[in-house]
Parts: C-alpha cells; sequence; structure tokens
C-alpha cells in the first residue's frame, strides 16, 4: 500500500466555505474516490489555509487516472478551483504533488 501526502493552499477568505463544502461532499464523488482506490483518505486544514492531504493506495498513478476518467471529478474540481491558491492554471487534483516520505513508523 502506498501512503501519499501532498499539500495546497487553500485561500484565506474561503477557509469557512471550504469546510462546509467538505462537510456534504457529494455522495457520487465519495463513490468515485472509493472505487478508483482511495482509501483512508483524510485533509486537514490549518488556520492560515495550509491544506494537507493524505490517502492510502495500491497505486497512486492508477487512482488519479481512474479519477481523471470520472465525470464527477471534472465538475467538482471545476468547483473547488477558485477556493486555492497558486494552481498555475492547474486543477488542485493536477497540483497534488506527492511529498517525499522519509520516515514511517510501522
Amino acid at each position: 500500500m502506498q501512503r501519499v501526502c501532498f499539500l495546497l493552499k487553500v485561500r484565506a477568505d474561503r477557509l469557512d466555505e471550504y469546510r462546509e463544502r467538505h462537510a456534504a461532499v457529494w455522495p457520487e464523488m465519495l463513490d468515485a474516490l472509493s472505487a478508483t482506490g482511495w482509501h483512508n483518505y483524510s485533509l486537514f486544514l490549518r488556520a492560515d489555509g495550509l491544506l494537507v492531504g493524505y490517502l492510502e493506495t495500491e497505486d497512486f498513478a492508477a487512482a488519479q487516472a481512474g479519477m481523471e476518467a470520472a465525470e464527477v471529478n471534472a465538475r467538482w474540481q471545476t468547483e473547488m478551483a477558485p477556493f486555492f491558491e497558486s494552481l498555475d492554471g492547474a486543477r488542485p487534483d493536477e497540483a497534488m504533488k506527492p511529498l517525499t516520505e522519509v520516515f514511517h513508523l510501522a
């Protein structure tokens, strides 16, 4: 199982709405994530907008490709993009660059 961690930055003026959106993620988005191999997926948000994402998957590239093919993901990413800083024209899921794991206590 691959452990994947990534960072993004939520705009300070959109933090409350970002939290609200994630308190009510669309059921079809949740189904798509599960079906494409995203397990134990968590998002952590710091007060300054730093977002830390963590997930476990058999194959991160395959999990990303599965979501890329899911119609619901395109809609979700379009709605979520305005919440983030520094995407440089990318969708939020395209801007997720995994951090290198340097330690794990098994």
